[in-house]
């Protein structure tokens, strides 16, 4: 009963300090940065027909294998500790499995709550794989779900931003793939992930769009019938 009591309470500390889950991509920008972020948007489409759209998001999926692998991990050097110290107190011994599982699962239940609902310790259980296949899903979703492919010239692209896992993808639609070769969005992407690292989350992104409209501002000159189609900033 000690035991489950300090879990909890251990639990219930780590997530005091941590971050929602759920209020990630509301909390990425002050009031006062998405206001820059939209006028940065506004600002390079008036010098392109492009149409710039920043994304964010809290994360591009729940992950429950990360809960699973990070209360495991946690859980079995608990638990062979506990049986191993306190086994000795019962009539058991300090090698009983079942002793040994009991505490496995006293750990386990409480811990994979709370990695399911810490921030910074459910980045620390996903694996690089997870996040490229779920963040590029994610992201090539959202451009369709947008209506980014719906622009006159077929210029549309999306600057997505997914929090949890601290990714960036940049998606342009067919107008912007068949003249801007997609490698030249890396650097505008590595550059945009360090500062979101960094905390500099405003800054980057309005960097980030600076970036993006000089360049569709070469491919795709501003046109005088020209029209704002998409949203400046979408948070989710």
């Amino acid at each position: 009963m000690v035991l489950a009591v300090a879990a909890a309470a251990l639990a219930a500390a780590v997530l005091q300090e941590d971050g929602n889950m759920e209020t990630l991509a509301k909390e990425f920008l002050t009031a006062s940065e998405q206001q820059a972020v939209t006028s940065e948007v506004q600002k390079a489409e008036r010098e392109t027909s492009g149409e710039i759209v920043p994304m964010i998001i809290s994360a591009s999926h729940h992950y429950p294998m990360a809960a699973v692998r990070g209360a495991t991990l946690m859980a079995l050097p608990l638990a062979l500790v506990c049986t191993s110290q306190l086994g000795s107190s019962f009539w058991t011994g300090s090698d009983n499995m079942y002793l040994f599982v009991f505490f496995f699962a006293l750990f386990y239940l409480p811990l994979r709550f709370v990695v399911n609902r810490s921030v910074k310790l459910k980045r620390q259980f996903l694996s690089a794989r997870e996040i490229e296949e779920e963040v590029e899903e994610a992201a090539i979703t959202s451009f369709y779900g947008e209506g980014l492919y719906r622009t006159r010239e077929e210029n549309g692209i999306i600057i997505f931003i997914s929090v949890l896992e601290q990714k960036v993808w940049i998606l342009g639609d067919k107008g912007i793939n068949d003249k801007i070769n997609p490698a030249e969005w890396e650097n505008i992407v590595n550059e945009l992930i360090q500062g979101i690292k960094s905390g500099n989350h405003g800054e980057a992104l309005c960097m980030a769009v600076r970036q993006v409209g000089g360049i569709l501002k070469t491919h795709f000159p501003y046109r005088r019938d020209d029209t704002d189609e998409l949203h400046n900033l979408i948070i989710r």
